[in-house]
């Protein structure tokens, strides 16, 4: 059972009761209740209201929306409103069934909040969203919380995560700082009470949607320990999150939502209690996909024994939740102690946010006046504009020359989208509204090709009717007029989207015949996508391809048919009984585009990726390449104006491998709201020095990323700029500006366990500027593999033509330590550190070093008890659950898998504690040398009848002297917990 602070606050209460205050004599007719006294310590306040609260009241309080309890004047409370760079939905419904989405100020898509390098202003704009969440919880607190979902630290370490847009960096250290500034402005400044309590998502090891509720992220310790915790520790410890959700995935075979972590080590990164809370819908993910428990009742008692105290399931019905629970209770899988325990996490996030404060604390007086106003809107310009980074700019292509002729074309040059986990824009400024207003003349184009289709079948075209679920789409038409023909975008990996001419929106699917409803793609299953697919004899079919295309939810059928009717529908599951089409182009949009071009001072292509398409939440990109329809694109306007530049929209890296090579100027910008268009137009003509800079590695192309998605070990697939030694296409932190920057020798200073290195940079341009001045370490000398460098401090400073300022960076010595896998502690070797500062990890302006006097790693004595997750090296073998509850084991998923344990002394018998399901014996090899070498003896594994019933097996081994690299070599099914080889 779990032990908590919140335990003891019971047994204060009488004490915290008898030293009461005064209260002042306009509070007379307040309530009287201990825990209405905002003078009490937080925990007496949580003990009186335990206290008064029945158990079935307290299971309650277990749910994300907690039911009030009129008695003592408590209200209802949900917990969870997304708002990652804004206020977006909440889940939540309104009157007609729609999901109620914010329209408030938008910011841009998380990873490009990070890409400002600026922690000072993340924590303004955290402070706007959280002053907009607290207007829109006075609107209606039902459907918009306090308890916001938010941020997303999960390390980027691929960029084909289908939610790359959601999370800051490739790099723990600046995923922390960025989260550190965003979470504090979130919950203010009061130090006591919260402006709105922040939950770090999503913990942990969680880059994968394609299985995600059923994949285990293996995950070695040192990957664990150096990687994937930073990012949640680094806030957690500086007191700018209030909670942690547990992720889908497993992680070393045990699913996140019962990860012992969340109470045997989250708890102890912060100060104050944290309320963590299950992701959506995971709980019963335990019971259902991952078959991991029996029954719901076993099921929520892991989940509170593990550390969660909100069940996020069955939207706003506790019912099923609650029933669980006292089940669990009735089975004597938990006890009264840990409901007090959930509960007083729960309560205690609701006492900060001054709910029972008599004057509802200090924030309490925010009112929705707050939401989208002119210093909001003005804030987000300012952010996006630091947000964009400047990828190339050759010949001084930019920043363009105000009051030109200037052509704007491209499928994003005059719209904008949000993302899932954005709220709906209140206006929009797209880029051609930008640039039009500094431009002498603008042309345009979509770029996007014109087409009617024509049904091969009937002779008739393929024909809009109106913007209903009552207007079905029908193939009717006798001409290809207005009503035929629809702009295709093709958005890459086959995907298209077919606007109507005639009615503006987008063919779509809604569980009946196809229409033409939506303006944009959105909604949960994105049914505003279609694979055109052309078939042998020149003919084309078009296949649905909205989210979760199963059965469960469609039934088999995913291409498009024609009814008697000439009605639109899914009716067929094969190309072969789809409807057939012929494609006319009635415009090309390349030659549209072409021609809107060639005769304009300068030309700018907008291109990129479409939030609900190209990667989102349960869809993983399968490519980093640009959709080849865009690329032709840019290539042909290249070709007609020399004068070129290309404005890259995207929610991650793209391998632009060409575009760099061939075009003059690059600018990359996230989705970044309602202000994009000012934003960008700001920075290429100049009224914005760009400097902001990418926060991951972008791959030259597919090649430099993982085979797998799956492979989470970035130390032995060596990924990221941490790791890698490939050559990218831009590295991690590159960016450029408009003027150039010279910096000074380090001065490194190292005393009471903080280095400081501090160099002098000057801006050497005819332009103000903001330098991103970052510093990285490389140890020369380990035991173990490590970084090739790493960031240890950055700071962004804005710099005059010709000023220069002393840059200070510090960072910890002990951040200098690495994980020691065989003592299974962090520590500082002893060794020579390179310091590295530049204007990027690429970029290295110049170089000091700074020796550390620590240890040496001794060799492994393997004569001791020695847990097999803490291996140097493997081949095949896979992390797994030691038991339920908690533990790591290695297994093997066939015979020959290995794990490895460098330069170590062992004796001649070995003892193995070892667990095998599968009927049969299995075997554990001890060689030395590599996996196939030298064979010192082998133990046999009985089957024990379940993976979590362990045996101890043992083996006498030919003895030897020295110490060796020994490999133990697994059988198929084998299980590995703990083992030794002594004398």
């Amino acid at each position: 059972m779990r032990k908590q602070p919140l335990r003891r606050a019971l047994a204060v209460v009488a004490l915290a009761v008898l030293t009461l205050p005064a209260v002042p004599a306009a509070a007379a007719a307040e309530p009287s209740h201990p825990f209405r006294n905002p003078h009490l310590a937080l925990d007496a306040r949580v003990g009186d209201l335990l206290g008064r609260l029945t158990l079935d009241e307290k299971i309650a309080m277990l749910h994300q929306y907690q039911p009030a309890v009129p008695r003592l004047g408590i209200e209802m409370f949900k917990a969870g409103t997304e708002a990652l760079h804004g206020v977006a939905w909440s889940n939540d419904i309104d009157a007609g069934g729609a999901v109620v989405t914010a329209q408030g100020t938008a910011f841009p898509q998380a990873v490009g909040l990070a890409s400002t390098w600026d922690p000072a202003l993340l924590r303004r704009v955290g402070a706007v969203v959280g002053d907009e969440a607290r207007g829109y919880h006075a609107q209606n607190p039902r459907v918009f919380g306090l308890n916001l979902w938010a941020p997303v630290v999960n390390p980027l370490r691929d960029p084909r995560w289908g939610r790359n847009e959601e999370g800051y960096s490739e790099d723990p250290l600046l995923t922390g700082a960025i989260a550190t500034a965003y979470g504090r402005g979130l919950q203010g400044d009061d130090p006591d009470h919260l402006r709105t309590a922040p939950t770090l998502k999503h913990y942990a090891a969680y880059n994968n949607e394609t299985g995600r509720d059923v994949t285990s992220a293996n995950v070695p310790q040192r990957v664990l320990n150096e990687y994937e915790r930073p990012a949640y520790r680094i806030p957690l410890q500086a007191d700018a999150a209030t909670g942690v959700m547990a992720s889908y995935n497993l992680v070393n075979g045990r699913p996140a939502t019962v990860d012992p972590d969340f109470s045997d080590l989250i708890r102890g990164w912060s100060d104050r209690p944290l309320f963590n809370v299950s992701d959506a819908g995971a709980p019963y993910n335990l019971t259902r996909s991952q078959a991991y428990f029996a029954t719901q009742p076993e099921a929520n008692a892991a989940v509170l024994e593990a550390g969660l105290d909100s069940f996020t399931v069955d939207d706003g019905n506790g019912g099923p939740t609650v029933a669980a629970i006292k089940d669990a209770l009735a089975q004597g899988l938990l006890s009264e102690a840990d409901i007090d325990e959930a509960a007083g996490h729960a309560l205690s996030i609701r006492f900060r946010l001054g709910e029972f404060d008599p004057d509802g604390g200090p924030y309490a007086s925010i009112t929705p006046a707050v939401i989208d106003s002119p210093a909001h809107r003005a804030l987000a310009r300012e952010t996006a504009g630091k947000a964009a980074v400047l990828l190339k700019n050759s010949r001084g292509a930019l920043p363009l020359r105000p009051g030109g002729k200037v052509a704007v074309v491209g499928p994003l040059a005059d719209t904008l989208y949000t993302d899932w986990y954005g709220g709906k824009l209140p206006y929009e400024v797209t880029t051609l509204d930008g640039i039009r207003e500094r431009a002498a003349s603008v042309t345009t184009s979509n770029g996007a090709d014109r087409i009617a289709l024509r049904d091969n079948a009937t002779g008739r075209y393929v024909t809009a009717t109106g913007t209903t679920d009552a207007d079905a789409v029908t193939a009717t038409g006798t001409t290809a007029g207005p009503a035929a023909q629809f702009d295709l975008v093709d958005w890459g990996e086959g995907v298209a989207t077919l606007r109507s001419v005639a009615t503006g929106r987008l063919l779509g699917y809604n569980w009946g015949p196809l229409v033409t409803r939506d303006e944009q793609p959105g909604g949960w299953f994105v049914q505003q996508q279609f694979q055109p697919q052309r078939q042998a004899d020149g003919s084309y079919v078009l296949r649905y391809t909205g989210y979760e295309t199963r059965e469960s939810w469609f039934g088999p059928n995913t291409y498009v048919t024609v009814g008697a009717d000439g009605r639109l529908t899914l009716g067929s599951a094969t190309a072969e009984g789809a409807a057939h089409f012929t494609r006319e182009v009635v415009r090309s949009g390349v030659e549209d585009a072409v021609a809107a071009v060639r005769d304009a001072d300068d030309a700018v292509v907008v291109v990129g990726s479409n939030p609900f398409i190209n990667g989102r939440e349960i869809r993983d990109r399968t490519t980093t390449a640009l959709s080849s329809s865009q690329h032709a694109l840019v290539a042909a306007v290249l070709e007609a104006n020399p004068r070129t530049t290309v404005v890259l929209q995207t929610s991650y890296p793209d391998s632009i491998t060409w575009e760099q090579e061939h075009v003059p100027a690059i600018l990359w910008t996230t989705h970044a709201g309602a202000e994009t268009g000012h934003a960008v137009a700001d920075v290429l003509f100049g009224d914005v020095n760009p400097a902001g800079r990418v926060t991951q590695t972008w791959p030259r192309s597919d090649g430099q990323l993982p085979a797998d998605l799956l492979d989470y070990d970035i130390i032995t697939s060596e990924q990221t700029y941490l790791y890698s030694r490939q050559r990218p296409l831009y590295a991690f932190g590159h960016g450029l500006s408009y003027t150039k920057f010279r910096y000074s020798p380090l001065r490194t200073r190292s005393a009471g366990g903080t280095v400081t290195v501090r160099v002098d940079v000057t801006n050497t341009g005819p332009r103000a500027g903001d330098e991103v001045v970052q510093l990285y370490s490389h140890q020369r000398t380990s035991r173990d593999k490590l970084p090739v460098k790493q960031l240890r401090a950055f700071q962004r400073v804005s710099l005059a033509p010709g000023a220069t300022k002393t840059v200070t960076l510090r960072f910890a010595l002990a951040d200098l330590a690495h994980w020691d896998v065989t003592r299974s502690r962090w520590v500082q070797e002893s060794s020579v550190h390179d310091l590295l500062a530049g204007s990027s990890s690429a970029d290295i302006r110049q170089r000091g070093s700074l020796r550390v006097r620590g240890e040496t790693i001794p060799a492994r004595d393997l004569t001791r008890s020695t847990r097999a997750e803490s291996f140097d090296a493997y081949g095949g073998a896979q992390l797994v659950d030691e038991s339920k509850p908690r533990g790591t084991a290695v297994g093997a998923t066939k015979a020959g898998d290995w794990i490895a344990f460098k330069d170590s002394r062992l004796g001649p018998v070995f003892t193995a504690r070892v667990a095998k399901a599968s009927p049969g014996p299995g075997t554990v090899e001890v060689r030395l040398g590599s996996p196939t070498g030298r064979l010192l003896g082998t133990a046999t594994v009985a089957s024990t009848g379940d993976k979590y019933t362990y045996a101890t097996v043992t083996a006498r081994l030919e003895r030897i002297r020295g110490r060796h690299d020994v490999y133990l070599v697994l059988g198929d099914g084998v299980r590995l917990a703990t083992f030794r080889a002594a004398g």
